[in-house]
């Protein structure tokens, strides 16, 4: 039978893989956006900073800037050398879609990708061209130059499916990831960060699976993704392989708006393996692209069912306005 032998949480932020000088690129978008959600509220920029007066202008500087970049790259190196310690034979990540493959036409509330192949197809010049500033510039951090095809683990992602109905989580599944407007753009940016740098582009067999964690208006609330994580560890626990299995999860933590208070309580929480504290999170907190730590909520619950204890390696607000706009990160593993 598989055994689960660990678990990771990352965030997956462009601005991982953007030099801190370069981070305002990304600011100056805030300064356009006209819905900022921060506690369950939109408002415009200005709003925003006077809501959050004194502001964030120390957290802004060069130097600030830089030593949290560091920061975050150490605990990036941390998280892949324990990666490398542990070598997993296979390789379960829960992550979301933003756009990049799931339209209109289909969102799935829950996808377990079955293909035996994972695909990590970069941008045309073209469609770089027309991302905001700040993006395109991040695409090295979960793309390698010329894509990269990764081995899926067909075998272990059809018993989940099977597994998981048999557990009442009607999940859809799907051995192609779907083209937009015609475009093949291959796995999503939560995956392919975590392929490129804790796995170096060199995973084992892979299960992706989509968590719609922030399109209406089929998101699982907070309540359904506390009790999707033990179903998925039973779910790989009889898979009848001798198999050494690794959990991830990908996103957050709060941003575009940073809320150090709200990560913090998070974070707590799954330390001290508190599900009633993450329960009482008002589902309108998670609005915005905050919604991704609803990706961090199975892998915590799921955890607490192995009796695996959380080790916070890291937790980095990275901020790009004084209105406190960026995005705040975390690096989390359990054993």
């Amino acid at each position: 039978m598989a055994k689960i032998v660990m678990g990771i949480g990352s965030s997956h932020s462009p601005l991982l893989s953007t030099p801190p000088d370069m981070w305002h690129l990304r600011a100056g978008a805030d300064r356009k956006n006209p819905r900022h959600f921060f506690r369950g509220e939109a408002c415009d920029f200005a709003t925003l900073l006077s809501k959050r007066q004194p502001g964030f202008a120390d957290a802004i500087t060069p130097a600030e800037r830089q030593k949290r970049y560091d920061a975050c790259q150490r605990a990036l190196d941390a998280l892949a050398a324990k990666f490398l310690e542990v070598r997993p034979d296979v390789v379960v990540i829960v992550g979301n879609d933003q756009r990049e493959v799931f339209t209109d036409e289909n969102t799935p509330a829950f996808l377990v990708y079955t293909g035996n192949t994972i695909e990590n197809i970069p941008e045309s010049e073209e469609a770089k061209a027309k991302m905001p500033p700040g993006i395109a510039i991040a695409e090295i951090g979960h793309c390698p130059p010329g894509g990269a095809v990764y081995p899926g683990s067909s075998e272990l992602a059809v018993h989940l499916v099977n597994a998981l109905m048999e557990q009442e989580f009607d999940v859809s599944e799907s051995a192609r990831l779907p083209k937009t407007n015609g475009h093949a753009h291959g796995i999503p940016h939560a995956f392919g960060f975590l392929f490129r740098r804790i796995m170096a582009d060199n995973p084992p067999p892979t299960v992706p699976i989509f968590l719609n964690a922030g399109v209406p208006n089929n998101r699982p609330r907070i309540a359904r993704c506390l009790r999707f994580g033990p179903a998925l560890m039973q779910a790989i626990q009889t898979w009848k392989q001798d198999a050494r299995v690794a959990v991830f999860c990908s996103g957050g933590l709060t941003h575009f708006v940073i809320d150090e208070e709200l990560d913090r309580r998070v974070l707590k929480a799954m330390q001290e393996r508190d599900e009633n504290a993450l329960a009482a999170i008002p589902e309108s907190f998670l609005l915005g692209n905050t919604c991704e730590i609803r990706n961090w909520l199975p892998l915590s619950s799921g955890m607490n069912r192995l009796d695996k204890r959380m080790t916070l390696v890291d937790y980095v607000p990275c901020y790009r306005t004084e209105a406190g706009t960026g995005n705040a990160m975390g690096f989390v593993y359990w054993q």
